[in-house]
């Protein structure tokens, strides 16, 4: 039988004996699970947080029975998750989970996300990210659960036509990617689902670059190996974890030949996923909507390494090298429809992202490992 890693049992309402109603989120012991986690537990939601992950991107140290991003959260919210060490793929296990708890809306993260790796491991991208999405979807309709809040990404949108990138604009063409590939066929295995059933809502949000850290500074991204993102590789170059920055590709149609993209802050990611949910739970909301999250502004590669020189006053050296598989040169969101149909804008500017990514990692110099 799979136990929850807490003390604590499912909460009941003291009036009727009846569960107290949760979310579950899938891979949220990951970064931007876990900072999601944070920013609903700091929101005061009303729901009990359930986190499943299999830990393929997140430490749990020797002897805790929770991941130490999880932990630490619990430790500056002062509030309790329940984890349980689990795969999406794995259907038993996840209709154990929904039989213990009162689940009423899932956020899904759970997912293989590095556009280059995607490229040299296509089927272990499609194993996770599309085979079990659709394990995830069948036990949430079994369980009588419709409200999804799916993570997904701008990648969906191929080399863009035209900038900023709105969500008009069109979708799996010219993907470039196995892993935006994964993305845009969950959307659209989504898609027919919401028509075959208007009890359906799914809210997808598509991502543009997460970066940055809780302003705690005792959470942010640890990715295990070598990173695959631009903020991760360039913060551990400035903490001396690694030798130097492989910038790929100086040839593209921008401003100094770098690739230009929208960063996001990733505080302010998780509380667009905290808008979502909100919308989830108004009276008639139904079908599927996708949404950018980002700031509407790109930035360069090289600018980017300037920015983080300034924020954490290390020299960072790099190297270009060829471009990567699977790489466009620019792309950069329209976010008026978050500003409209969620109640959402990005407020943290780039030095914010850098400050706090530096904060993190001079902190952690080993990530969560101790």
């Amino acid at each position: 039988m799979l136990q929850s890693c807490d003390t604590m049992q499912p909460q009941t309402n003291g009036t009727n004996g009846t569960m107290s109603s949760s979310i579950l989120i899938t891979g949220g012991a990951g970064y931007i699970g876990s900072h999601t986690v944070a920013v609903l537990l700091e929101a005061s939601t009303p729901h009990e947080l359930v986190v499943v992950d299999n830990l393929s991107n997140a430490h749990r140290e020797q002897g805790q029975k929770k991941p130490e991003s999880l932990r630490i959260v619990e430790e500056l919210t002062g509030k309790n998750i329940h984890f349980y060490d689990a795969d999406i793929r794995d259907a038993e296990k996840l209709s154990e989970i929904f039989n213990k708890h009162n689940i009423e809306c899932v956020i899904h993260f759970a997912a293989l996300k590095a556009v280059g790796e995607s490229v040299d491991k296509p089927l272990e991208y499609y194993q996770v990210n599309i085979s079990g999405t659709c394990t995830l979807f069948d036990v949430m309709r079994k369980h009588g659960v419709y409200k999804l809040v799916y993570s997904s990404s701008c990648t969906v949108y191929g080399e863009p036509r035209k900038l900023p990138i709105d969500e008009a604009h069109p979708t799996g063409l010219g993907l470039t990617s196995p892993y935006g590939k994964s993305k845009y066929f969950c959307e659209e295995i989504m898609k027919d689902i919401c028509r075959s059933d208007p009890k359906w809502t799914v809210v997808s949000l598509r991502y543009f670059n997460p970066v940055g850290a809780h302003l705690s500074g005792r959470i942010g991204e640890d990715p295990a190996g070598t990173p695959n993102n631009l903020m991760p590789y360039i913060s551990q170059v400035a903490v001396g974890r690694l030798p130097e920055l492989q910038v790929f590709g100086n040839n593209y149609q921008t401003s100094d030949g770098t690739g230009v993209r929208d960063y996001i802050h990733v505080v302010d990611l998780a509380a667009g996923h905290e808008r979502a949910v909100r919308l989830l739970q108004q009276p008639g909301a139904s079908g599927f909507h996708a949404v950018n999250l980002g700031t509407g502004v790109g930035y360069s590669v090289l600018q980017m390494i300037k920015a983080f020189e300034e924020a954490s006053g290390r020299k960072i050296p790099y190297k270009i090298v060829g471009r990567r598989p699977g790489d466009i040169s620019e792309n950069y969101a329209d976010v008026s429809l978050s500003h409209r149909l969620l109640g959402w804008r990005a407020t943290r500017t780039l030095e914010d992202m850098c400050r706090d990514t530096w904060r993190w990692q001079s902190a952690h110099p080993n990530g969560f490992k101790s």
